[in-house]
């Protein structure tokens, strides 16, 4: 039983927890285990049944995708050999680096051992076969990696650090000093001064009184850390406007009951917004870009992002690819299928990858509007708020009167690097205009 490919981009991945114990029986295709990526937490089916004849990783183990992970036998006797190019697996903990959806592909490397330790004067330091695949990538030396400030467990240099820092070195960016620890009872409190040492001052947090400590899930770290990175990168602005969608709720509850009977898919608004969102960056193709150092990258393909609440209060983004290039009914079986598959963990990590453009939909808990956070490395993502009837002033041929409307407010953050107020104000207005101007005749 080996480690699967989880995407084009993953390397490896974490064992979280075994599912299965030695000499428990498997039938095929039986969950054994629970695996991680930086960018998606999954299960590992049995190829087979049989019994699970031995565990040859422990969970918090990384491991590179295709080595031998397990071995499934006929019988509690018969023991499988294990072969010799398997590793002795050196445990690391799990590295709190978000994923980068243009960090160099790497190829998996069967026979080399998980993590190479570096010494240098500070201690014992890893380096992940996609780092050490990355720094040779861009002719980073030995000596130069170990000056890098790394943010993972133990002062671990993650892909996120050594990615930022190539591009700082492009930008001509001094970068800080590296800060290692030794593996010791401190580790943890050390790389948090790693993380701060560039960072003003924090107040100390009391815990005196009545209060309850939790940890924070692998998640929650990675979602903080990807956040925390998105507002030191991008200087944010958000523009809003105020839409009257009279016309797409009119029509959605008119065809709503008729489309889940023909298609067998509700029609959420989520499909419509992501119709008016790729119209719009037809519109305005400079929102739908990248930023590498001082270089713009125009993507000429359309994937939208839809931020999901999942059960336990985390979130995560699945991508609907070439959204443009998508019908109504495409769109909302895309819509359903990612939506329910990642509230139950089943997504892979292609489809939460590649995202060019981000829809946050905060009118879900009945927020009127939203300042949502850039998702990196793209420039801009949208907030679309609840919808409400409100008394509004409808002009006419025969002058203005007031009636109730539908009305919604949408938000735009965007990167000020490259995306000005008037692109960006032009852009959501955009949005607006063709969610208004809904045509309450069309035919599904």
């Amino acid at each position: 039983m080996k480690m699967p490919k989880m995407g084009e981009s993953v390397a490896e991945a974490t064992i979280i927890r075994w599912l299965k114990n030695v000499g428990d029986p498997i039938e095929s295709d039986e969950p054994v285990l629970e695996i991680a990526t930086d960018k998606v937490d999954s299960e590992v089916p049995a190829p087979g049944s049989g019994i699970l004849m031995d565990q040859l990783f422990k969970e918090g183990d990384v491991v590179k995708v295709g080595a031998v992970i397990a071995h499934i036998g006929s019988s509690v006797g018969e023991k499988v050999a294990t072969p010799v190019s398997t590793p002795t697996p050196t445990s690391i903990p799990t590295p709190a680096a978000m994923s980068i959806p243009n960090a160099p592909q790497v190829a998996p490397v069967l026979t080399q051992s998980i993590s190479t330790p570096v010494i240098s004067g500070n201690g014992t330091r890893f380096y992940s076969p996609l780092v050490r695949n990355i720094a040779n990538k861009e002719n980073i030396s030995e000596t130069e990696l170990e000056t890098i400030s790394g943010t993972g467990a133990e002062g671990r240099v993650t892909k996120r650090d050594i990615l930022k820092y190539v591009n700082d070195r492009a930008q001509g960016i001094a970068p800080a000093a590296a800060k290692v620890s030794s593996v010791s009872t401190q580790g943890s409190e050390t790389m948090q001064a790693v993380k701060n040492e560039s960072a003003a001052t924090k107040p100390a947090v009391s815990v005196d009184g009545d209060v309850d400590i939790i940890e924070m899930d692998r998640m929650r770290k990675l979602i903080a850390e990807h956040m925390v990175m998105s507002k030191h990168t991008s200087p944010h602005v958000t523009s809003f406007v105020e839409a009257d969608v009279t016309n797409m709720v009119l029509w959605r509850n008119k065809v709503k009951k008729e489309f889940e009977k023909r298609e067998g898919e509700k029609l959420t608004f989520t499909p419509l917004f992501i119709e008016a969102v790729a119209r719009s960056i037809k519109d305005f193709p400079l929102v739908n870009i990248s930023v590498d150092g001082t270089k713009i990258l125009i993507k000429k393909n359309i994937n939208i992002g839809m931020a999901t609440a999942l059960p336990n209060g985390n979130l995560i983004v699945p991508v609907i690819r070439n959204a443009d290039r998508m019908n109504l009914i495409g769109l909302a079986k895309s819509v359903n299928d990612l939506a329910a598959r990642a509230r139950t963990n089943k997504l892979s990590p292609d489809e939460i990858q590649g995202g060019t453009f981000t829809i946050s939909n905060v009118g879900n808990f009945g927020n009127v509007m939203g300042t949502p956070i850039i998702n990196q490395p793209q420039v801009a993502i949208l907030a679309v708020g609840a919808i409400r009837k409100k008394p509004a002033v409808i002009e006419t041929d025969y002058g203005d009167t007031i009636g109730i409307r539908h009305m919604m407010f949408l938000s735009l953050s965007y990167d000020h690097r490259v995306v000005d107020g008037s692109l960006g104000g032009s852009f959501v207005k955009r949005i607006a205009e063709y969610l208004e101007q809904f045509d309450v005749h069309r035919s599904i």
